[in-house]
């Protein structure tokens, strides 16, 4: 399976009633992004999730390389380490997963990671017509939308700096394991490439090598 290329999306396009949220981070897993889409708490995790309001998991999940780079940053409670987030202004291929679902559950899910209540549709109008939409000044309060999968608009969150605005922060290795693990489920690409791309990028770069990722992905399997 080849990652399927994002298309120009037609900012006069009628509101849509699905998207493809696409995850960078531990939602590329399928099984940890179920957690967030029918609540309990992942093996683990410091924090159980109150799950979306429409419990179907994604109709199709396929792999997708998004434009710009994927860097790790603050402290993250459930994982220790740096958290993934997405910088589209910078030059780079990210490797992501766009999952089909509902406009409620991409709400939802954005919720859980934003620390808000789900349970309310996120006006997309002006992450759809310019783009971006800043939501909030915490962590993945930035909407981004871009393109389109087969007319349905792509979409994820990061964070609304950028790349260079903060300090890098050294991802853990259980978080690494299921960002390697998720990614090689995707089907497109194999354990090397996605132990070399983790392993390159900012945060990770310098404090964990290819090798290292490789080994970490070959636990989990």
């Amino acid at each position: 399976m080849s990652p399927r290329v994002i298309q120009r999306r037609e900012s006069g396009s009628a509101p849509p009633g699905q998207v493809w949220y696409t995850s960078y981070g531990s939602n590329t897993c399928l099984e940890r992004l179920s957690y967030y889409i029918v609540g309990g708490r992942p093996p683990g995790a410091a924090r159980a999730y109150p799950g979306c309001r429409d419990t179907r998991l994604p109709r199709v999940s396929v792999p997708v390389e998004l434009d710009g780079v994927m860097y790790f940053a603050t402290e993250s409670p459930v994982w220790g380490g740096g958290r993934a987030f997405y910088d589209p202004g910078v030059r780079g291929r990210v490797l992501a997963r766009a999952h089909l679902v509902s406009v409620g559950q991409f709400s939802d899910i954005a919720a859980q990671e934003m620390y808000r209540e789900p349970g309310v549709d996120l006006d997309l109008t002006e992450a759809l017509s310019k783009g971006r939409a800043v939501l909030g000044g915490g962590r993945y309060e930035a909407l981004v939308c871009p393109g389109a999968l087969d007319g349905v608009p792509v979409l994820t969150f990061t964070a609304p700096w950028s790349v260079d605005e903060l300090e890098w922060n050294k991802p853990s290795a259980s978080y690494v394991r299921v960002l390697g693990s998720g990614l090689l489920e995707a089907g497109a690409w194999d354990v090397d490439t996605v132990a070399r791309y983790l392993a390159a990028c900012p945060g990770a770069a310098g404090r964990w090598t290819a090798r290292e990722v490789e080994e970490l992905i070959a636990e989990s399997e």
